[in-house]
């Protein structure tokens, strides 16, 4: 969100191995927790910081072959992010910074956006020109795509330049990811890809083996800074149930190692990937070495409730450095806030140097931030920097990134907006974790914002409510049993019903009552990202996990054993391009008609432009399907061109 950070430039210093960590445990974390006291101190009464927020976009580069018809990643990451940066030393620009592949950049904004609402109008701009930017670096055949994961990662000849597999000696040891796929300008990576293995005590479980598989893939983060910690924290719960709800929303990822999943998100990936518990740990063995029973990945749902007011919420059996509580209490900290941070420190640092080792508690935050970034939960309370304009914020960070930046920017708006709605109307959005824990498994189920059903609060509204939002939005849900919470699906739970007045409808309520701070252009861009959100909720419009997973299973070439080959993922990614453009991928009826296409059979040539060569074949085909048609069925049938995939088909004509 802001241009300060607090980790340290480390490319100088001596990782340790994780023997080296397992001998300076002890001594870091109490350093660590005496350096969250100093200063949570020293900014607890903080006030009046400005409403900042921004977000953070992850790219893939890919190589296309338009001869060969064949993908590739791009592992030269490295040289890109040196380039990008050396040109905008000393001016106003975008910050780019590496992220685990080699092939992977993230961007924040030049600049955070602001709590205006004409600030919204800034988002899909300030993307594009990233976008441009990043774009104007990379070579004519290469294309940055927001785009979770790469689809054939980890499958034969995935990357240029070429990988080579070193499973024996290798940092990853892995048969599918070779290390050279990671990124090489910074010792973090390499050292916590190490460690998370060295500290499990053997290769990562999970179905594709390699730590890239999880941490290879793309996100999108929107981060929110409130003007006091204790709006800080009523925004982190009330977050909380959200976070299930737009990860299944934002569902874009159900493509792994060339197979189609039966999962729509990465999300279970990365907490396979990112989990370094051993199995005493995960209740496989009785505890004897280690301290914890850890029912988490460290990449997973949080796991409780920071405001004392929704303490009794946290309904789940929290295991927690009972130390670091006592000693968190002892300085003043309430049980909640003690709970939280000292479950954080429940896990071990995966990364440090022997330079850094010794900190001092009122100058240093290296050893906490070690812990807090380590721990990647959907939502992460983030500390003010000193002497800066950076306050308590809160990252959320569950979404899938969106092919297109108005997709993006429709999603980081979205999130903006519930914001807005949570702090104005004083919302209420907090059920047990147990059951955000249940949400969270359902979120990436297939089809999950249509299929599933998400428990949510049914009355959102409070005694701090204004008065007029509750008298001008429809009844709320009531049980026999009075229970808080029920199962809705996600369009009601966007959209509303008759009991339930929705956030879209909520969010309408409050840009009405603000519009002095908008003009026309804004509202316009508001109104198209609210549509987007609503048709996505209802199914109107199809998650791009679906319109993923629909291309493969009705390509001309998938064979039904859910393998996505060279070539049905080559014709994906064209399609995805043209999709992140922010047009539709379509055959244009007009163009089509006006154009003569003269094919021999399977030439997969065309005069049209850019149309696939599957497609084309697929059009002369069903043109010879129908002229093989007795006459009277003939004059029934007619070309049918569509929107998505497979964007023609031969249908019986309207009776006159």
């Amino acid at each position: 969100m802001t241009r300060n950070y607090t980790m340290m430039n480390t490319s100088n210093h001596t990782p340790l191995n994780w023997e080296e960590i397992k001998n300076n445990l002890a001594c870091v974390k109490k350093q660590g927790i005496r350096q969250f006291i100093y200063q949570y101190k020293k900014h607890k009464d903080r006030r009046d910081d400005p409403l900042y927020w921004g977000d953070e976009i992850e790219y893939m580069i890919v190589k296309i072959d338009d001869e060969e018809k064949t993908t590739k990643l791009c592992l030269k990451a490295k040289d890109v992010l040196e380039t990008l940066n050396k040109g905008n030393i000393g001016n106003p620009a975008p910050l780019w910074t590496p992220e685990f592949g080699g092939y992977m950049v993230e961007s924040i904004p030049e600049r955070p956006y602001s709590d205006l609402l004409t600030s919204i109008s800034k988002v899909e701009s300030s993307m594009k020109e990233r976008r441009k930017e990043l774009t104007s670096v990379l070579e004519q055949d290469e294309i940055p795509f927001t785009l979770p994961s790469y689809p054939r990662l980890g499958v034969g000849y995935f990357a240029v330049p070429p990988t080579k597999l070193n499973p024996q000696n290798g940092t990853s040891r892995s048969w599918f990811s070779p290390d050279d796929v990671m990124y090489k300008g910074r010792q973090r990576t390499t050292s916590i890809h190490q460690n998370i293995k060295e500290r499990k005590g053997g290769q990562i479980e999970i179905l594709i083996p390699g730590l890239v598989f999880g941490a290879g893939c793309c996100g999108l983060q929107t981060t929110f800074q409130m003007d006091t910690l204790d709006e800080a924290i009523y925004l982190y719960d009330q977050l909380v149930n959200i976070c299930p709800i737009m990860l299944a929303l934002s569902a874009a990822s159900p493509v792994y190692k060339g197979y189609l999943s039966d999962i729509d998100t990465r999300w279970p990936v990365l907490s396979q990937s990112f989990d370094d518990r051993t199995d005493e740990e995960k209740g496989q063995k009785p505890l004897k070495k280690d301290r914890f029973r850890i029912q988490k990945s460290r990449w997973g749902s949080v796991a409780t409730y920071i405001s004392p007011e929704h303490y009794q919420y946290n309904d789940t059996d929290i295991v927690y450095d009972k130390d670091s509580y006592e000693e968190l209490k002892n300085e003043g900290l309430d049980e909640a806030l003690s709970k939280h941070i000292a479950y954080l420190f429940i896990r071990d640092p995966l990364f440090l140097c022997s330079e850094t080792l010794d900190q001092n508690e009122d100058l240093d935050i290296q050893h906490l931030e070690n812990i807090n970034s380590t721990n990647w939960q959907t939502l992460r309370l983030k500390l003010p920097i000193s002497n800066t304009n950076t306050g308590w914020r809160v990252e959320f960070r569950p979404m899938e990134v969106q092919l297109s930046d108005f997709e993006n920017a429709a999603y980081v708006v979205f999130v903006f907006l519930v914001t807005r709605i949570a702090v104005a109307y004083r919302l209420n959005f907090i059920i047990p974790i147990s059951k955000v824990d249940e949400n969270m498994s359902a979120a990436s189920k297939r089809d999950a914002v249509l299929e599933e059903k998400f428990y949510f609060r049914r009355n959102i509204f409070t005694d701090k409510s204004k008065a007029e939002v509750k008298v001008t939005q429809p009844g709320h849900l009531q049980s026999k049993n009075g229970d808080e919470y029920c199962q809705m699906t996600i369009d009601e739970i966007i959209n509303g019903n008759v009991e339930f007045p929705g956030l879209i409808p909520l969010m309408k309520t409050y840009l009405k009552s603000k519009c002095e701070e908008t003009d026309e252009g804004t509202n316009r861009i508001i109104n198209s990202y609210l549509k987007l959100i609503s048709d996505r909720a209802s199914g109107a419009e199809p998650t791009t996990a679906k319109f993923i997973r629909k291309f493969v299973i009705t390509h001309p070439y998938y064979q039904q054993d859910s393998i996505v080959s060279d070539t049905i993922n080559y014709e994906l990614l064209k399609a995805c391009a043209k999709k992140s453009d922010g047009g539709i991928y379509l055959l244009d009826e007009d163009e089509v008609l006006a154009a003569e296409m003269k094919l021999k059979r399977g030439s997969g040539y065309s005069v049209v432009p850019d149309v696939p060569p599957s497609v084309a074949t697929l059009r002369f085909n069903l043109l010879n399907e129908s002229c093989t048609l007795p006459s009277s069925e003939k004059r029934k049938v007619h070309l049918v061109y569509l929107k998505e995939y497979p964007f023609v088909i031969l249908k019986m004509k309207r009776s006159s």
